[in-house]
């Protein structure tokens, strides 16, 4: 399946139905006087956050939706029908964004969550309606309400624990088919990765979700290489998993590239708990593994842990320190809802 993570669409609500304009005349049967029904309401456009999709490929295919317009009203007091509602199913962490791409109209966070989009317009009055006691055969009806019309933005951020960040060819690919599931491509070039993987990795019985983004080179905030435009799906993440290519020619230059992307990018991304990895020490000895941690560790001041995704040394210390991390992050979230949701008098 393809990725697509922003799309544009057009929508519409439907239109109400007019009022009827109508008389009761019937053979044999006196009193007659005005009966012209109400017309129906149209549809609304909702948007819908389901299960089971990871992309927004669908809309690259359509990009109208139209609700249906309510019927006009009839004689003998008759309602003319609603019109049916549209709904646009996206995955769960879709942004809906107004026409100039800044605005939120809402996040879909949840499993389930629906969001209005447009009302449908009201259906107009029959003349039965305009019936008073000195206007009793109303010759007037009400026309019904124009639905809306607008275009938004959807933006896919995909929700993950872990995102994991590195230059091309860090070895993020390789870490993620090494500890989920997940079959990223692997190659010895880079730009491997071109659009964003998730892989849900699991350690001492607990599970947790990793994105894989494609790799930063220096000037990616600028648009060079892939650009960073798929930072916005680790913007969810409790932690970042910085890797480091331990056969990198100048591991420090390597660190730094990511660091200043990252705040560059900004949306509160570098402030964000980082692990720093350094990763291939397979392919170092005990003297270099040394050497080349304690220079990381200068460069970046916090302490840096050791891993092979190809021999899976330390990948179960790394995953365990993920997993405290994002237990933290659960906890105090949980602490932030409880106090929101405490009574007072």
């Amino acid at each position: 399946m393809k990725f697509l993570d922003l799309a544009k669409v057009h929508v519409r609500s439907g239109a109400g139905g007019a009022g009827c304009v109508s008389f009761r005349r019937e053979k044999y049967i006196e009193f007659g006087g005005p009966d012209g029904g109400d017309g129906g309401n149209g549809g609304s456009v909702w948007v819908e956050a389901v299960e089971g999709l990871n992309t927004l490929i669908d809309f690259r295919y359509q990009q109208h939706f139209f609700a249906q317009d309510g019927q006009h009203g009839m004689g003998k007091q008759r309602t003319g029908f609603t019109g049916d509602d549209i709904v646009l199913r996206v995955p769960v962490g879709t942004e809906i964004l107004d026409e100039d791409e800044e605005t939120v109209i809402a996040d879909m966070t949840e499993l389930g969550q629906r969001v209005k989009l447009a009302q449908g317009g009201n259906g107009g009055w029959g003349n039965l309606q305009f019936k008073t006691s000195t206007n009793q055969a109303p010759r007037r009806a009400n026309a019904g309400q124009a639905g809306v019309e607008r275009t938004i933005w959807l933006r896919l951020k995909l929700i993950a624990d872990v995102g994991l960040l590195g230059l091309p060819n860090a070895g993020k690919s390789t870490f993620l088919a090494a500890t989920s599931n997940a079959r990223p491509k692997i190659a010895d070039y880079p730009f491997t990765t071109l659009h964003p993987n998730l892989g849900v990795v699991g350690v001492d019985g607990s599970e947790f979700v990793v994105a894989d983004i494609p790799g930063l080179i220096d000037g990616a905030s600028e648009g060079r290489g892939l650009g960073d435009l798929f930072l916005g799906h680790v913007e969810r993440c409790a932690a970042l998993l910085h890797l480091v290519d331990g056969s990198s020619g100048d591991i420090v230059a390597d660190h730094e590239i990511i660091v200043q992307e990252i705040e560059a990018y900004g949306e509160g991304l570098a402030a964000k708990p980082r692990f720093t990895v350094l990763n291939k020490i397979d392919t170092l000895d005990a003297e270099e593994r040394d050497f080349l941690r304690e220079e990381l560790e200068a460069a970046c001041g916090t302490p840096v842990m050791l891993m092979s995704g190809v021999s899976g040394e330390g990948v179960t210390d790394v995953l365990r320190a993920l997993r405290a991390r994002i237990d933290a992050d659960h906890a105090q979230q949980k602490a932030a809802e409880d106090a929101d949701t405490t009574w007072q008098p």
